[in-house]
């Protein structure tokens, strides 16, 4: 596994993007000799253990993302993202270095090996002024940095200056529609005249104005340019932090959709978005249009926020929403509730003693003989029972062997006060014995406060009672009310009086 050092990595951190803590890379079958850097972040964890019956695991997905979402695994990564890199349509403004993608191509934790990294510029010594900082001496951009200058300000470059280049990040900033298609389209055109370009990556900035129409033409192109493309369609740029909001995207082409006209996108998420894209195989032949979701409600918001709750780096964050991520989490929501009807009601089917079916089971059986009875018990109930008999017996045994219980207590009477608490043990032993999840401490707590607020309960009922039949005959005196409350301080000389 490739790391990159402590000094280093904390020098980094200054830099206007932030890398993975770790890699988060497995390794693309068609890699050759790449080894391994699969990424397991088990330390990380989530915020709740899956085979947890609590509250939270008992929500929806829509509710509580932890309990859908995977422990976050290695990603797999293209197999030729290696050699020489060329970027096109940056470093030309005064306001900013755009060093960023040209940091994220260097990422020591990310796929990318490439040995050389060209800036394909206007003008080599504006570019140099704004690329060669100390940030880029510190990561080791400086060893792999390379200028070619164009030969018309804006031009693309020729066959010839793409000689030996593997990787093409193309960058535009569309005026509009039409000469988004037409820079595509050239991009196309000189990757066909090359015989080296193998992959070729396309951000395109201010494409609001694209139609469905544009759309398809561009994806046409990309598929007919012999190279595995990437692009990546966004509004218009704003200089704000990465991952500031979650974002949507949809194929390119696809659909009647498009870019809202007003749309803004982050220009260092943008800057994000196309390099991973690049780097991981989801990635290969996609031509997306990405969008910032300002609606945190919507699925695509809760989505992103809990990947990144569990521990997911970016490269694993954008390799799920590609890989069907949104599509599939839907599916889960619409399964849960298919199978919790009455989720909505406040209870799932884990609870199943809560049921209809169950309590109204349980409505007729009283009303039916024992041998009717033990038709429409199901296996589950009876076997509960079963066990709960069997708890019950050894607690009596054991009670009267300790001297805890009246001598003259007999076995089933024992049985009928302890019924409850037995029915609880043995729901515990039946699920244990089945594997379902469970959390016998929790469990326990819960069930003896209840019983303690129950208990309270029926101290109270039996209070009022005796109060009212001693008031009927006149017998509790002035103070009674005292003598009841010392009842409540003393159960025990409440039973001698």
């Amino acid at each position: 596994m490739k790391l990159l050092p402590i000094l280093q990595a904390a020098l980094l951190a200054g830099t206007e993007c932030a890398f993975s803590p770790v890699s988060a890379f497995g390794v693309s079958r068609n890699r050759g000799t790449r080894q391994s850097s699969a990424l397991h972040i088990s330390s990380w964890g989530t915020k709740t253990t899956p085979s947890s019956l609590s509250d939270e695991a008992n929500k929806s997905p829509a509710d509580n993302v932890q309990a859908y979402l995977k422990t976050p695994e290695a990603v797999e990564a293209r197999g030729n993202i290696d050699g020489t890199v060329l970027v096109s349509g940056l470093v030309r403004s005064k306001e900013r270095t755009d060093q960023v993608l040209f940091d994220l191509l260097n990422n020591g934790e990310s796929a990318f090996e490439f040995e050389t990294i060209v800036a394909f510029v206007d003008d080599i010594a504006f570019a140099k002024k704004r690329l060669l900082s100390r940030s880029a001496r510190y990561s080791g951009l400086l060893d792999k940095l390379d200028f070619v200058e164009a030969g018309v300000p804006g031009g693309l470059p020729s066959p010839s200056q793409l000689e030996g280049v593997k990787s093409w990040v193309a960058v535009f900033d569309a005026d509009d529609s039409d000469d988004l298609v037409n820079n595509v389209n050239d991009v196309t055109a000189v990757v066909k005249q090359t015989g080296t370009v193998e992959n070729i990556a396309i951000l395109a900035a201010n494409a609001a104005n694209l139609d469905s129409t544009d759309e398809k033409q561009i994806v046409e192109s990309l598929k007919a340019c012999g190279a595995k493309y990437t692009m990546v369609a966004v509004g218009e740029l704003q200089d704000i932090p990465e991952g500031t909001d979650p974002y949507s995207f949809y194929e390119m082409g696809s659909s009647e959709n498009t870019i809202p006209e007003d749309a803004t996108f982050s220009r260092d998420e943008a800057m994000r978005m196309i390099t991973e894209c690049l780097q991981l195989e989801a990635g290969v032949n996609r031509a997306l249009s990405f969008s910032k979701v300002n609606d945190v409600n919507a699925t695509e918001a809760k989505l992103i926020k809990g990947l990144r709750e569990a521990g997911y780096a970016r490269p694993q964050e954008v390799d799920h929403m590609l890989r069907d991520g949104v599509s599939d989490y839907k599916q889960a929501i619409a399964d849960f509730m298919e199978k919790n009807p009455d989720y909505e009601k406040g209870y799932t089917s884990d609870v199943w003693w809560e049921e209809e079916k169950f309590q109204k089971s349980v409505r007729k059986s009283a009303l039916r003989s024992a041998e009717e009875n033990q038709k429409v018990k199901d296996a589950r109930v009876e076997e509960i029972e079963k066990i709960a008999r069997e708890w019950a017996k050894r607690e009596y045994y054991k009670q009267m062997m300790a001297g805890t219980v009246d001598a003259e207590l007999s076995e089933e009477s024992f049985l009928e006060s302890v019924w409850e608490r037995a029915m609880f043990e043995g729901d515990l032993v039946y699920r244990q014995m089945t594997g379902e999840a469970m959390d016998a401490d929790a469990e326990l707590e819960d069930f003896q406060a209840k019983q303690e607020r129950k208990k309270q309960a029926m101290l109270k009922k039996a209070k009022s009672e005796l109060k009212e039949i001693l008031e009927e005959e006149n017998l509790g005196g002035d103070d009674l009310n005292e003598k009841l409350d010392k009842m409540d301080a003393n159960p025990e000389g409440a039973k001698q009086a």
